[in-house]
């Protein structure tokens, strides 16, 4: 799972970076723009004192901070460089800048939107221009794509990104275009250090998330040790961490969960779509569970916690085996059984 994080010059888009990347993030040894982050989890520290396996894996979220140097000078190298990243944070400014200036946060974050739709919208043209010239030519392409295209093209020319259609922005169909208005993007309004408020917008119709952070402050508090952080949370009421929050909604912009392996070898936890079957969800842990699939054996997380061990909780009839078709829930404990 990787985010792209965009946003107006002096929006601050560089301080989030920096707070995500000081907390417990890892710098990609091969580029400096990716910092990969773990994914605390108490329940998987619960499960790894109580299996006190040989290695505890937490999931792992990247996150990019395109460089405007990059691209050769092309208005376009940091659209190049978030394509290929499965959701969007789209920080915004709301504190005034250097020069006093007050924030236009509204109209920033219009503003990025517009040139994804116009960069979306040239996508579009020349797909649909392609298709056409091979349909005179005879050739025949899928008969799903042009009139998928066609409402995409619709939706742009009318100022409105993709992402306001959810079921055309998740068609696979349209995977291969990476377009940018269809992914589903996480606003980050970043406030001066003794603003604790959102502004007063109306994001239903545009499917956004809206997190507030306090980018400046929050850096700094992101780069203390735990006890000289404690004293500056409690302060400025800061219940959950930056990182801690950007995490949060970004599983939720990609409707995403967890369910959990546990062993004497490995506690990992793995991350999977909402509504995925436990067929695909073997699948994510290898190839050869999903081909040689049997049943899963599925106990959840609470049940195991209330319980107190596997053994008892199966005593009391918690554990279950499902078949291919079961819908795997968060917090779901799943050994699958397989032959291959």
């Amino acid at each position: 799972m990787k985010l792209g994080i965009i946003g107006l010059p002096q929006s601050g888009r560089s301080t989030i970076f920096a707070a995500l990347s000081g907390a417990r993030g890892e710098a990609s040894k091969k580029d400096q723009r990716v910092s990969t982050i773990k994914v605390m989890d108490e329940r998987i520290d619960f499960l790894s004192r109580m299996y006190k396996p040989k290695k505890t894996s937490y999931a792992q979220v990247e996150y990019l901070l395109p460089s405007e140097s990059m691209g050769g000078g092309s208005e376009n190298a940091i659209w190049n460089q978030v394509r290929i990243c499965d959701a969007l944070i789209h920080v915004v400014r709301n504190f005034p800048d250097a020069m006093g200036t007050a924030p236009g946060s509204r109209a920033d974050l219009h503003r990025l939107d517009e040139e994804m739709i116009l960069n979306d919208l040239v996508v579009v043209d020349k797909r649909i221009e392609r298709i056409e010239l091979d349909l005179k030519r005879g050739k025949i392409s899928d008969e799903n794509e042009y009139p998928l295209l066609k409402s995409c093209k619709e939706l742009l020319e009318n100022g409105k990104p993709l992402r306001v259609s959810p079921d055309l922005a998740a068609s696979p169909l349209l995977r291969g275009f990476t377009l940018l208005s269809a992914k589903p993007q996480l606003v980050i309004v970043n406030n001066d250090d003794d603003n604790e408020s959102l502004p007063e917008w109306e994001t239903s119709q545009e499917n956004i998330e809206l997190c507030m952070v306090r980018g400046r402050l929050e850096m700094e508090i992101a780069s203390m040790t735990a006890e000289e952080a404690k004293e500056f949370l409690v302060e400025y009421r800061i219940e959950k961490s930056v990182l801690d929050r950007i995490i949060i909604n970004s599983y939720k912009i990609l409707n995403l969960i967890s369910f959990f392996t546990v062993g004497d070898d490995e506690v990992k936890a793995w991350t999977i779509v909402r509504s995925t079957p436990a067929l695909e969800a073997a699948g994510e842990i290898h190839t050869d569970m999903q081909k040689g699939f049997i049943r899963a054996e599925v106990l959840s997380f609470d049940d195991l916690k209330e319980y107190g061990s596997f053994r008892d909780a199966k005593g009391a009839g918690r554990v279950r085996l499902e078949g291919k078709e079961y819908i795997v829930q968060d917090g779901d404990i799943i050994n699958f059984r397989f032959n291959v």
